[in-house]
């Protein structure tokens, strides 16, 4: 069977013999009853858990939107348009309205940048900026003793609304809802103190009623104070097939329960080699991004199998403590070690590869060199097909395959015999 993955904004394809081939773990058939634009004037007609935003919002509040960077692939510019149109019937102003992208730990936009994430319209009606986290107000502390601390634009905002896409999370259970505060538009220091639960087992993709990090992340959106959320979940081409809008948890968690009937997938066993890709760009600029596909891959996996994890990585690893850490460390476990005696953001996800290692040797098909790549502990390949070769002279020429061609959104579980 020939398949196809994305890698940046090109394809790859690769040629598996059938008798080798468990399972492509595509999205599962949902019906969608309307797409794009139109299924985000629904969501927004139809809300969970609220009133309608033109309810909501009075004339002359300041009003904070808060969405996506770069790294994720949430199409604001369709959202936006409704979205002000809302707004303006609830009254308010262009010049009170601030989109705000959320960008946690990463690195700031070029204004080209900040114009393709928020469309023309919104980018020329109203002020789009990038969170700036030296520039906070301090909310308070969650149970955990993590510290609410909030970029001004959005803390002193009459008005939050918080936009996003839901898919599965690896330690949060879920992306979406109040996380565009918590990490989105919060201090490297208070991701920090949320992010050292990830080693908790509870802190795991797909789970989120008892996921404490994920609590810890609400908590914080709660004394922050969300009046609205806007959350889709995209389907494989990346287009909206559902909005779910509202109250900051209710509607979350409506749009979790969409996301699973869609890609959660069950399978009957773990296979020798599994092939994954983030589905190609913006997903797969650096490997810190990447990493998610390779996180949810894991799932299914034979122990001592092979992962062949596909992602351009044209800006190289993404993150200064995440390459800090990867190319100090002689072997792997030093990260999972490093990680437990002293959790620093940006070091997890170096210790999350390395827990990876500890089960299955990696493979990765990139642009990065292939020197860089072998000192990272992973074996560098310039197409998938000779990675695939390579595999099944390391695992037999028996060897069973699952593909996984998005697999930062496809999380993979063993059927209950």
């Amino acid at each position: 069977m020939k398949i196809e993955l994305g890698i940046g904004n090109t394809v790859q394809e690769a040629v598996i013999p059938d008798k080798n081939l468990l399972e492509v773990l595509l999205p599962n058939d949902v019906e969608a009853s309307s797409t794009g634009e139109e299924e985000v004037i629904r969501g927004l007609s139809d809300p969970i858990g609220s009133p309608r935003l033109r309810e909501i919002v009075k004339p002359g509040e300041k009003v904070a939107i808060v969405t996506s960077d770069i790294t994720r692939p949430m199409p604001t510019y369709v959202v936006m348009p409704p979205l002000l149109d809302e707004l303006y019937a609830a009254g308010a102003r262009k010049e009170d309205i601030t989109l705000v992208f959320a960008l946690g730990s990463h690195r700031f936009h070029t204004e080209e940048e900040k114009r393709k994430l928020a469309g023309e319209r919104a980018y020329r009606e109203i002020r789009c900026i990038d969170g700036d986290a030296s520039d906070c107000v301090h909310m308070g502390k969650t149970a955990h003793g993590t510290p609410v601390d909030i970029v001004r634009v959005v803390a002193e905002a009459d008005r939050r609304i918080c936009l996003g896409n839901i898919e599965y999370h690896y330690f949060a259970g879920y992306s979406g809802g109040a996380k565009a505060i918590m990490p989105g538009v919060s201090t490297r220091e208070a991701i920090q103190a949320n992010h050292t639960m990830m080693t908790d087992p509870l802190a795991c993709a797909g789970n989120i009623e008892t996921n404490p990090l994920r609590k810890d992340i609400e908590e914080a959106g709660a004394i922050c104070g969300v009046d609205f959320i806007l959350n889709v979940v995209l389907d494989a081409k990346k287009n909206i097939i559902k909005a779910v809008a509202g109250d900051v948890t209710k509607a979350h968690r409506a749009g979790c329960a969409f996301l699973d009937t869609l890609y959660q997938k069950e399978i009957k066993e773990r296979a020798d080699i599994v092939i994954v890709s983030q589905g190609g760009a913006p997903k797969d600029l650096n490997l810190y991004q990447t990493q998610k596909a390779l996180d949810n891959a894991k799932h299914a996996v034979k122990k001592g199998g092979t992962i062949i994890l596909v992602g351009s990585c044209k800006e190289g690893l993404g993150e200064s403590t995440f390459e800090k850490w990867l190319t100090e460390a002689s072997r792997p476990e030093e990260l999972i070690d490093r990680v437990k005696a002293d959790f620093q953001l940006g070091g997890h996800k170096a210790a999350a590869i390395a827990m990876v290692l500890q089960n299955a040797e990696i493979y990765l098909v990139s642009e990065m060199e292939p020197d860089f790549v072998r000192s990272l502990f992973m074996a560098p390949y310039g197409n998938v097909q000779d990675a695939l070769e390579a595999a099944f002279a390391a695992q037999g020429a028996q060897a069973k395959v699952i593909v996984m061609p998005y697999g930062g959104s496809t999380l993979p579980g063993i059927v209950e015999q």
